[in-house]
C-alpha cells in the first residue's frame, strides 16, 4: 500500500516535531513535508502530491483559514484538516464552508490524530461524533451573526431547495449525520448495514454538492432540518 502523505503547517516546531514523530511510527503514513505558516504549505502542496494537510488556523503571514482556501482552489484532491481549539470558534464556520475535512483538537489522544489522517483519507468523519458535533454546534453559532435577518432567510431557501433531491431515507440518514453519529451507530439507529449507511452518505453528498460529511451537516441545520 501506497504511504498517505502528510503536510504539517503549524508554526509551533515542538508541536510539529511531535505530530511528525507520532505519524513517522505508522507504516501506512508518511511526513513529506512541514510548514512554518500557510504561505509555505500552499508552496508544498504546488510543489509535491499531498494526501492530507493538517493545518493550525493561527499562523503568521498567511494563516490557516486563508490556506485552506487557496489549497482548495489549486488542489482540491488535498484532504485538509484544521487543527484548532473551541476558542477558535469565531473561524471554525469559514472553514467548514471553504471545505475542510474536519477538525482535530491539539489536546486529541496519539490515537485519535492516526485516525483521523486514515479517515480523512477515506472521505470519513475525521473527529469523534462526540467532538464532530460540538465543533458543528460552536462554529454555526459564531458563524450565524453575520447572516441575520434576509440573508438568513434566503440561505435557509437555498438549504431547503437542495434538500428536496433527497429520499426521505436520505434525510433521515442526513439528520442522524447532522448530529455527528457515525456510520456504525446510523445503521443500528435505522437498522441497516454500515455498508449501507455509507452508500446512502455518498449519495447525499454527491446531490447536495457537498465535500464532505461536515459540509452537509451545516447544509442541514441552515435548512433547519436538525431542529425538526
Amino acid at each position: 500500500m501506497t504511504p498517505i502523505r502528510v503536510l504539517l503547517a503549524d508554526d509551533e516546531p515542538l508541536l510539529r516535531a511531535g505530530v511528525a514523530l507520532l505519524l513517522s511510527q505508522a507504516d501506512d503514513i508518511e511526513v513529506v513535508a512541514e510548514a512554518g505558516d500557510g504561505a509555505e504549505a500552499v508552496e508544498a502542496v504546488r510543489r509535491q502530491r499531498i494526501d492530507v494537510a493538517l493545518l493550525d488556523i493561527r499562523m503568521p503571514k498567511v494563516d490557516g483559514l486563508a490556506a485552506l482556501e487557496e489549497i482548495a482552489a489549486v488542489a482540491p484532491e488535498v484532504r485538509v484538516i484544521v487543527l484548532t481549539t473551541f476558542g477558535d470558534d469565531a473561524y471554525v464556520a469559514r472553514a467548514l464552508r471553504a471545505g475542510a475535512a474536519g477538525f482535530l483538537l491539539k489536546d486529541a489522544e496519539p490515537t485519535q490524530i492516526l485516525h483521523a489522517v486514515r479517515a480523512a483519507t477515506a472521505g470519513d468523519a475525521v473527529l469523534s461524533p462526540r467532538v464532530t458535533r460540538q465543533v458543528i454546534e460552536r462554529s454555526l453559532a459564531a458563524g450565524s451573526a453575520g447572516f441575520a435577518g434576509s440573508g438568513g432567510d434566503e440561505r435557509a431557501a437555498r438549504a431547503r431547495e437542495r434538500l428536496r433531491a433527497l429520499t426521505h431515507r436520505e434525510r433521515e440518514v442526513l439528520v442522524m449525520l447532522g448530529h455527528g453519529m457515525a456510520n456504525a451507530e446510523i445503521g443500528r439507529r435505522l437498522d441497516l448495514s454500515a455498508g449501507t449507511v455509507k452508500v446512502h452518505v455518498s449519495r447525499i453528498l454527491v446531490k447536495l454538492r457537498c465535500a464532505n460529511r461536515v459540509q452537509a451537516a451545516i447544509l442541514a441545520n441552515d435548512a433547519g432540518l436538525l431542529a425538526e
